[in-house]
């Protein structure tokens, strides 16, 4: 008896739309997808671990680009979405509250958002156009040996800086944001404060005592001050602060509530019920799993759901901190020939 076809081997019934108009359609999908630069890789939803980088083709597009655009609203990816959309973002424009806060428990994973971010922002900026500064409030521990990883120096465009300079640092920042406050330019350089583990750098705290004072002595002193004035007055300047911190209450006791407000863009992990409505008007936060997090965009009113990246591996590091500075040098050749 002879064996009835398969299924794989069956003829297939589109067959038959495969005539010349059907084709023709085919063929401008296909030139569409080209000029819009959408990608044919297929989209997998992955619930029991976290999003891989290499997976994003937004960032893979920005590090392979022969030449880079000079943008006036950066984003940085946070992870990849849970519906059919493009990696989860977060924007920044030169208007106030455009600071981004991730609160939680997961340090690994919040860790992975601020590397991801510097490389992000590196390679969106022409060398001079933007300054990248990332403060390690917290240390690496035997405990957790994943600290010392991703940050090193891949860009020219980023500077570490230690906990012991970090008051320097805010001096500096503060005294640039008074020189753009009397001069207001909209082509002056962005700035970027990107803190791991605000919690742990108490001389950031806001001193509420110190904030009454009318001595200006007092405020020019105290790197709490600085770093509330940098926090409320600079995104309409250009300086943005991304910073992560390990609990609701730390948070409160680091910022004052004025500073808090500016932080519009806030990613949280899983927390209570009532920590979650505080940072992000809604408990939805107490439901999220392991591997999942919230963006809370407090001026537009949305909240998204998505897998965090996990923390990028050393051989992409290296290979996209060796991706930007040709970018750069081959930008500047163009700049220098027109």
């Amino acid at each position: 008896m002879k064996a009835a076809p398969s299924r794989a081997t069956a003829p297939s019934k589109l067959s038959g739309y495969r005539t010349k108009r059907g084709t023709r359609w085919l063929d401008k999908g296909e030139q569409v997808a080209r000029e819009r630069s959408i990608t044919s890789e297929p989209i997998v939803f992955e619930g029991n671990a976290p999003a891989n980088v290499r997976d994003n083709p937004l960032l893979r597009a920005l590090l392979n680009a022969r030449t880079i655009t000079p943008t006036k609203s950066p984003r940085v990816y946070l992870g990849a979405p849970n519906s059919i959309k493009g990696p989860t973002e977060a924007v920044f424009h030169r208007q106030s509250g455009n600071h981004l806060l991730i609160v939680g428990q997961r340090e690994e994973a919040a860790l992975a958002m601020l590397v991801t971010a510097q490389i992000a922002l590196a390679a969106q900026y022409p060398k001079d156009a933007a300054r990248i500064f990332v403060l390690i409030a917290a240390r690496p521990t035997p405990r957790k040996p994943e600290l010392s990883r991703g940050w090193r120096k891949p860009f020219p465009a980023s500077k570490l800086v230690s906990a012991a300079d970090a008051p320097q640092v805010i001096s500096e920042l503060t005294t640039e944001l008074d020189r753009r406050n009397e001069n207001p330019s909209g082509d002056a350089p962005a700035n970027f404060l990107l803190i791991h583990g605000l919690q742990q750098n108490k001389k950031l705290r806001f001193d509420e005592e110190a904030s009454f004072s009318l001595d200006p002595a007092t405020t020019a002193g105290n790197p709490g001050l600085l770093f509330n004035k940098l926090i409320t007055e600079g995104a309409a300047q250009g300086f943005h602060v991304i910073a992560t911190c390990d609990t609701y209450n730390n948070v409160m006791r680091m910022l004052s509530r004025k500073a808090l407000s500016e932080f519009e863009m806030r990613v949280v992990f899983q927390m209570s019920a009532n920590d979650s409505a505080s940072l992000i008007e809604s408990p939805a936060a107490n439901n999220l799993g392991l591997h999942r997090a919230i963006l809370y965009n407090g001026q537009q009113g949305w909240m998204e759901t998505f897998r965090p990246y996990a923390l990028p591996e050393d051989a992409w590091l290296e290979e996209a901190g060796q991706k930007p500075p040709s970018c750069i040098s081959e930008l500047r050749t163009k700049q220098a020939a027109v």
